[in-house]
């Protein structure tokens, strides 16, 4: 595994290892599609609210540039940097999604820090940056603020974990409106719509496979996964991400998962490589690859974007094959192109590799809102 940051504290079992790593990294994509989508937004706010007009603000903290992390956990660092006209902020993001709430709830660690002198908390340079979903509105708010009106208690969903609880009515009133809000909001929950619809293609294959062993005891069929095969090179790879294991000479069966890119004829064929290409990848410690065998597989990225998106169609899905659904291949390529946004970010990171970053979840994506409209109504 990869050489670890220090400013970066890993979770227990409650984070990654009671999931696969692709169930861990579809989480983390959930908060990292907002943070995303709010990058270009909060600038504004941050203007308007400070009376400035120079804003610049980045992303920070463990998902500065990598929106999972290979080994699960979070980081202490805030969301974003930020600086406003001559002052540098921090700030923590939160979003809240469901309405009714009785307290609105934030971190002790994030909030504030203990004096060593008194030993009483004090309040961090932090602000924070509240979406609420429901009522779609806003609230940009200090640390001294959050400890001014909340009391420290409980929260029952956090694992009775202690927090700043500031109660419904003092919080909301501090709401306000934004007409470019409704918008990013949409967004996100398109991407959010989408990532769950292509997610589902996990179970899917699990259910075929199920099927295929059932099929040997129920039926008395021979099990045949011939070698060479794609098909078969995919389920050895599935199994075995299931069964948690790692195979002996991954680095090779890398090397050899790129001789099928000039196969490919179907998007369920890409969909299984990059699958591959992905497992395989994440099977291999950071700093294992030649810098020719990352350039390969950055090459190979590329290659299997361009087979993907040459299949998308002007009403936003995506058709390679008269013999499955356009929503089956819809969902393979939207399964394949999050699956090779994702090696894109951890190339560059690791390996530096010349690939232009993703900045968004679903960045390479034609017009996401008519492939998002396909599936509503396909599905």
């Amino acid at each position: 595994m990869q050489v670890r940051d220090a400013k970066t504290v890993y979770a227990q079992s409650s984070d990654i290892k009671s999931r696969t790593y692709l169930e861990y990294r579809k989480d983390m994509k959930n908060k990292a599609i907002v943070e995303l989508e709010a990058l270009d937004w909060l600038p504004r706010r941050l203007a308007e609210h400070f009376g400035v007009s120079e804003v610049r603000v980045e992303k920070a903290g463990g998902d500065a540039f990598l929106w999972f992390l290979r080994a699960g956990g979070v980081s202490r660092q805030p969301d974003f940097n930020a600086i406003v006209g001559n002052r540098r902020l921090q700030i923590e993001f939160q979003y809240a999604e469901k309405a009714g709430l009785s307290f609105y709830d934030f971190k002790l660690s994030k909030v504030g820090k203990k004096s060593r002198k008194t030993k009483k908390r004090i309040p961090k340079n932090v602000l924070f940056a509240y979406i609420h979903k429901p009522l779609q509105k806003y609230a940009l708010l200090e640390a001294a603020w959050i400890m001014e009106h909340g009391r420290i208690g409980p929260v029952p969903a956090w694992g009775n974990r202690e927090a700043y609880r500031v109660p419904r009515e003092i919080f909301e009133a501090q709401l306000r409106d934004d007409p470019e809000l409704p918008h990013l909001l949409q967004r996100v929950e398109v991407k959010k719509a989408l990532l769950d619809f292509q997610h589902a293609q996990i179970r899917l294959w699990q259910q075929a496979l199920q099927h295929e062993l059932e099929r040997v005891m129920d039926e008395e069929e021979l099990l045949q996964w011939r070698p060479k095969q794609l098909s078969t090179f995919f389920k050895v790879c599935f199994t075995l991400e299931h069964l948690d294991r790692t195979p002996r000479n991954a680095p090779l069966w890398l090397v050899y998962a790129g001789s099928y890119l000039t196969t490919l004829a179907t998007l369920e064929e890409a969909a299984f490589l990059a699958y591959i290409l992905d497992f395989l990848y994440g099977r291999i410690p950071v700093g294992e690859l030649e810098a020719h065998e990352g350039q390969n597989l950055a090459a190979a990225v590329i290659a299997l974007k361009d087979f993907i998106l040459g299949k998308a169609q002007p009403n936003g899905a995506f058709v390679s094959s008269a013999r499955m659904a356009p929503l089956d291949e819809t969902r393979l390529a939207l399964f394949a192109l999050n699956l090779l946004e994702d090696l894109t970010q951890d190339l560059i990171f690791y390996y530096k590799v010349a690939l232009p970053p993703i900045r968004r979840i679903y960045e390479w994506l034609p017009d996401i809102t008519a492939t998002y409209r396909f599936v509503m109504s396909a599905a």
